[in-house]
């Protein structure tokens, strides 16, 4: 029999998922794990959605590819009152997660460079190469919160071998893995870059709605005629598994790329589960119920965010304060010497190590694209009863009123698993 193992791709698991499943496995070992690995929203879907997708389980027929027309309709209002984007219900696209939208749209032209920031979330590159593309990193630093700037797409443009070959930058915020964001001159930089250099923009901003102070700027506001924006409701409507993603498109590609982007979806995921598209008629209503629901996830947010940063600093992590979404991403530059001491040379070392010593798990930096050897890791702070902590969050009135009595409480044991990490840092 032919060895076919000599004509396989070469594509791991992606590591997300992988230390997901890992983390499971040890806690049905019976071991006390503090998963601050897997990025999960903790809580749960909004109550309407759910209502709604029991009434709709029965719902068995394939869908439009493009999405159920009344969904479409729903979404498009949705962002057009939540976030102001111009945008209409027959340049929605629905697919089941943003994941495979992405993948589907690099999957659009037979050969590119892809931009993707480093660090990114840790699906850009290997899509990329998944989709027969070459992926350019656009470096960016701790100083420089992480973020892309005008100067280092520049930088990675000119790496470029093909001049010819369609660019695509890649640019996902509030960001994952660093929970930071981009202000309004920010934006207009990069766009400019983008339009000097006819660059197609994938704005990834599934976390938009998770910004902590309701303040997110859509990029497709600075440069609407190049930017497709992916969203769905795994973050802000804590519903990954439901797994419903959107792509909103520019109006100049309504035509022939659209047309194109649904052959190849027709070709391979078909459609989201119908059930799962009626039911997200119900999430997509800018109302009360809704804005009530997100402030109550974002104020949560915000508080445990910027404690475990907090906490971070004074131990000697280099971390900023978290602007969006549930991720901090950590910079331990400042213990080089005493980790390499310790035989901890790169960052997948360093978080093997510390989950084997503290039962706390990180997701090592490489994961995102930087240098194994700057040790570095991102934490998912969801490792907290979702249902639990928009209970506690409701009984107070005054935002100002969060208190660290939550610590004890809903974040018990989250502020557990921060303390043991300092403990251990500072036992170095």
């Amino acid at each position: 029999m032919q060895n076919y193992s000599d004509h396989y791709r070469k594509v791991h698991t992606s590591q997300t998922l992988l230390l997901n499943e890992q983390s499971k496995l040890l806690e049905n070992q019976g071991r006390d794990i503090f998963k601050f690995g897997f990025g999960q929203s903790p809580f749960p879907p909004i109550p309407i959605a759910i209502d709604h997708l029991k009434d709709c389980a029965g719902a068995k027929d394939y869908s439009a590819v493009q999405g159920m027309p009344m969904l479409r309709e729903h979404i498009a209002r949705f962002h057009q009152e939540a976030e102001g984007i111009d945008i209409s219900a027959d340049r929605v696209v629905v697919a089941p997660g943003s994941k495979i939208l992405i993948y589907t749209v690099l999957t659009m032209f037979e050969k590119a460079d892809i931009l993707i920031p480093a660090p990114a979330w840790v699906s850009y590159t290997p899509q990329a190469v998944l989709s027969g593309h070459t992926p350019i990193p656009v470096n960016s630093t701790f100083q420089e919160k992480w973020r892309v700037t005008p100067d280092a797409i520049e930088r990675a443009i000119k790496t470029k071998k093909n001049s010819q070959l369609p660019t695509v930058l890649i640019i996902n915020f509030p960001g994952n893995p660093d929970g930071l964001t981009y202000g309004l001159n920010e934006l207009n930089n990069i766009a400019e870059v983008c339009r000097r250099h006819h660059i197609l923009v994938i704005a990834d901003e599934i976390y938009g709605l998770l910004h902590h102070q309701g303040e997110h700027t859509s990029f497709s506001h600075v440069y609407p005629e190049a930017t497709i924006v992916t969203g769905g409701l795994s973050k802000w409507c804590g519903a990954g598994g439901w797994r419903l993603g959107i792509a909103m498109l520019p109006e100049k590609l309504n035509g022939e790329f659209k047309n194109n982007l649904l052959g190849i979806a027709s070709e391979t995921y078909s459609c989201t589960a119908t059930p799962i598209q009626m039911a997200a008629c119900a999430a997509y209503q800018w109302n009360e119920n809704t804005q009530t629901y997100l402030f109550h996830q974002r104020r949560l947010l915000s508080f445990i965010g910027n404690w475990i940063a907090r906490k971070l600093i004074e131990t000697g992590v280099q971390v900023h304060l978290p602007e969006g979404g549930f991720y901090l991403f950590l910079d331990f530059s400042r213990f080089f010497e005493k980790l390499h001491k310790n035989g901890i040379t790169t960052s997948q070392l360093f978080c093997e190590k510390l989950l084997a010593e503290t039962r706390v798990a990180l997701l090592p930096g490489d994961a995102f694209g930087l240098a194994a050897a700057f040790i570095s890791a991102r934490m998912a702070y969801v490792e907290f009863n979702g249902n639990d902590a928009l209970a506690a969050s409701k009984m107070v009135r005054n935002e100002d009123l969060l208190t660290e009595d939550l610590l004890k409480t809903v974040f018990e044991k989250t502020a557990r698993g921060v303390n043991i990490l300092c403990s251990w840092l500072n036992s170095l």
